[in-house]
């Protein structure tokens, strides 16, 4: 794993630092997708009574404090760039696995919800072909273009990207003309969706809080771009940062102008696909021009998860963490393992189906992959502190971590009064200005632990049965660790 983590081309052609700052936020917004709240947007309305946009930002802090972590972690692993390696060479090996196993998480949900979100949406513009059939449509699509290599370029990406950009101007035209042409009660109207003093509800809206991270998945694939950019050390961290507040604002502000249109006291048809009901309501074509935006995006996203999926079980099949015949072939004529698309398929197809069973849903599935990405996040915090807070200043860690301890204890007490909420709220803000990575693993701690029951109960079954397989393949992780970084794509 350190190998991986310090080597570098020394010889043979290098690639071009031709990207610049601005070069990698762009790239930033295309990968996380302009469009991320409005997937989610009917279900982060439901469990936070309303307090969308105010969810979308309390993340979007805890996602700045995260991102400023990577970007730092990024100069002293510039070709890694993996939670999986931070957290392994800073702060522990076995910590490093944990990290690792929770990312695999990940890759194996994405594809999943996806194929969920985009089978509701076909569903709602086919009624007269049931979910099952969308659901088993897209599945076999994906699988079958996935095995047959087909991969997205960047400049279809950005194209998708600027016509994502186009539609989301015109639902912000559409919102405008829709609001100040119908009567409402005042600035109180205004306001609402920011705080409503008759449907908050404190506990609802972290929960929610917990699931609007997943708008926010993707801001760490920046790190990948070190050696293509100018300035890596400066410009990767920066853009990081940037990328995060950017798509914080523009989501926060998408959704404030839905929760305008719509409001939290009305019933969505459909929780899953609720913005393209908004998007029809501020203006009747934009119902098919949204949703139709939205299922390119999430196709897209969805076939780029499986193979990135896959291809991270070919990583763990290659270093035999898993069974090398099955999880280590390639298909020696397209390049691609066929075996792990075709497995990730089935088990994102199989996902997808029990929510006609009402036992799975997009909302479970958002929150069992956050589960994953919040564990990522906390570990890639921890790193930050102990390399640039502890070992490079050479200063006792002592002092933070007790506070850390005591803000989270506070926080945690059942029945905590005003004064105990204002001495949690001093503690973080001198995290915030001396420890910044602590306080980002403070807020992902409470995003983590505000988590569903069930998403806790699945993540949490999921986590032991990854440590003990690591345990019993390490020899009690004595022996060499399981990879978790994503191999490079082969010629």
């Amino acid at each position: 794993m350190g190998s991986s983590a310090t080597s570098s081309t020394a010889t043979g052609p290098r690639l071009r630092r031709t990207l610049t700052l601005w070069d990698l936020i762009l790239y930033g917004v295309i990968v996380i997708q302009p469009v991320a709240p409005m997937s989610v947007f009917g279900v982060l309305s439901d469990r936070a009574r309303g307090h969308v946009v105010t969810t979308l930002l309390i993340a979007m802090v805890a996602m700045l404090f995260t991102a400023f972590s990577y970007g730092r972690m990024a100069r002293a692993y510039p070709s890694a760039g993996s939670a999986f390696t931070y957290v392994g060479q800073e702060i522990n090996p076995a910590a490093g696995y944990v990290t690792g196993w929770s990312m695999v998480m990940d890759y194996m949900l994405n594809p999943m919800i996806c194929i969920i979100w985009i089978s509701q949406q076909a569903h709602v513009f086919a009624p007269g072909v049931s979910y099952w059939a969308w659901a088993i449509f897209f599945g076999i699509v994906f699988t079958g273009l996935n095995i047959q290599g087909v991969k997205t370029s960047a400049r279809v990406n950005t194209g998708l990207a600027i016509a994502m950009g186009v539609v989301i101007a015109i639902f912000f035209v559409a919102a405008a003309r829709y609001v100040f042409g119908n009567p409402h009660d005042g600035v109180a109207f205004f306001t609402r969706p920011f705080y409503d003093p008759q449907s908050w509800d404190t506990k609802a809206v972290l929960a929610a809080t917990s699931i609007a991270v997943l708008s926010y998945i993707g801001f760490d694939g920046i790190s990948t771009l070190s050696e293509e950019a100018e300035n890596p050390r400066r410009n990767i961290l920066l853009a990081t940062v940037l990328t995060c507040l950017v798509i914080g604002i523009l989501s926060a502000v998408e959704v404030y102008a839905a929760q305008l249109i719509w409001p939290a006291s009305e019933p969505f048809p459909n929780t899953d696909t609720a913005f393209t009901y908004v998007a029809g309501r501020a203006w009747k074509p934009l119902f098919a021009v949204v949703g139709f935006t939205l299922l390119v995006a999430n196709f897209g996203s969805g076939m780029g998860a499986q193979l990135g999926a896959a291809r991270l079980l070919y990583g763990m099949g290659r270093s035999k963490a898993l069974p090398e015949k099955f999880f280590g072939a390639v298909d020696p004529k397209r390049r691609v393992p066929r075996n792990n698309v075709v497995f990730v398929g089935l088990i994102a197809l199989a996902g997808a189906l029990l929510v006609s069973y009402g036992i799975f849903s997009y909302g479970l599935g958002a929150e069992m992959l956050n589960f994953g990405a919040l564990i990522a996040f906390m570990g890639v915090n921890l790193a930050a502190f102990f390399r640039y807070h502890v070992r490079e200043s050479r200063q006792s860690p002592i002092l933070p971590l007790l506070v850390t301890a005591v803000v989270i204890a506070l926080v945690l007490w059942p029945g905590l009064g005003w004064t105990g909420w204002v001495v949690a709220g001093l503690g973080l803000t001198f995290l915030a200005i001396f420890r910044p990575p602590l306080a980002g693993f403070t807020i992902c701690f409470f995003l983590w632990k505000n988590l569903s029951w069930k998403a806790w109960i699945v993540g949490g079954i999921w986590m032991v049965v990854g440590i003990l397989f690591g345990a019993i393949k390490t020899r009690g992780f004595r022996g060499s660790l399981i990879d978790f970084e994503l191999p490079p794509e082969e010629a």
